[in-house]
């Protein structure tokens, strides 16, 4: 049957998230999800959460959450800005900042939804290639541009920038928003919050999905001046002014206030990475250095996708990559130390 419609219809290729299995008795190791369960506060939020209020909308400007960010951050309220996760923080900061007919610059082997978003929302980029050890050079990033966006660490090789390093990339690209996404910064990366105070082009995205364990509750933020702020929220508004539900905004609230419990979280998830990363090595596997909370490797002598197959097989789900300089290599999450020891075990036996 003819369908002439279909000729107007967006054409895009999408992102295409890790495989998300169900099954208990599988290892998840493919999707960078915190193994640990959210601060005790969050499931008291649960436990005790009326219903009724459900009724009404929510608090729209998430006042409760933006105060409880500001306060930790050392910012004002109006310099944060809340949405359903950090993509939804950075679909909105695509369509808010990158307007400019020059291209937007970003690294070459990066989070793979940036060209989604540009093809999505028509904002032409230029990719720059990371050097053989997958480092940025900044000096690629000098040259005249519509935005920068760099994720910090990077996603997925988990290799980050120092301060100094995101100063001098901020110092030569003051004519434009420069992003700092910072989605792993937690697991001992340096952020760029202390340069908010000299930089008013800079925007800061962090989420909770990861070091405050709360993925299932989709809760990202940007943090920044009030001129991106007020932009962003301009933005939101003009799409879609409730983008947090009443649960949500109670919960994160509840995580971001135990600061005792993030950090002992954080700890816990960098030590199994460096015992992980050791072990990994001793097997002869080539192990890029992390602040994330996965990691990066290679195997000199075997294939990574049939050790990704073999791995499938044990029940133990990691994350491969068809794509050029990085089809070598796997991408592992780091999960409790029992689960990297049946991870270990596994590769062991392959080997």
């Amino acid at each position: 049957m003819d369908k002439p419609f279909v000729a107007k219809l967006r054409r895009i290729d999408p992102y295409v998230p890790g495989e998300q299995p169900q099954s208990d008795t599988i290892i998840k190791l493919n999707a960078n999800e915190n193994p640990y369960p959210p601060a005790p506060g969050v499931q008291n939020v649960l436990r005790t959460f009326d219903a009724a209020r459900l009724a009404r909308y929510p608090d729209a400007n998430g006042r409760a959450l933006k105060s409880a960010l500001a306060a930790r951050f050392g910012l004002r309220p109006t310099q944060v800005f809340l949405g359903n996760g950090s993509d939804d923080v950075l679909a909105l900061a695509f369509q808010s900042f990158f307007c400019s007919d020059l291209p937007i610059v970003y690294p070459d082997i990066t989070y793979s939804f940036y060209p989604v978003w540009c093809d999505l929302f028509r904002i032409p980029y230029r990719t720059l290639p990371l050097d053989d050890d997958f480092c940025i050079d900044l000096r690629d990033y000098d040259a005249p541009n519509g935005g920068v966006i760099v994720p910090n660490p990077n996603a997925p090789t988990g290799r980050g920038l120092t301060l100094d390093a995101l100063d001098d990339l901020l110092r030569h690209n003051t004519d434009c928003v420069v992003i700092i996404d910072e989605a792993y910064v937690d697991f001992g990366g340096q952020s760029a919050v202390p340069l908010l105070e000299t930089y008013e082009n800079l925007l800061i995205v962090q989420t909770m999905s990861k070091s405050r364990s709360l993925a299932g509750l989709r809760v990202g933020y940007a943090l920044g001046s009030e001129t991106l702020i007020d932009t962003l929220e301009a933005v939101k508004n003009s799409y879609n002014s409730y983008t947090m539900d009443t649960l949500t905004l109670a919960a994160a609230e509840a995580a971001v206030r135990d600061e005792d419990y993030f950090q002992q979280i954080c700890r816990r998830v960098i030590a199994t990475r460096e015992r992980t990363a050791e072990a990994l090595r001793a097997l002869g596997f080539v192990v890029s250095p992390s602040q994330s909370n996965f990691l990066f490797v290679t195997h000199p002598r075997k294939d990574a996708p049939a050790i990704f197959a073999y791995l499938r097989e044990q029940g133990i789900f990691v994350r491969y990559f068809k794509l050029p300089r990085i089809d070598t290599y796997l991408r592992i999450t780091i999960g409790t130390d029992e689960q990297m020891d049946r991870l270990l075990d596994a590769l062991r036996s392959y080997l």
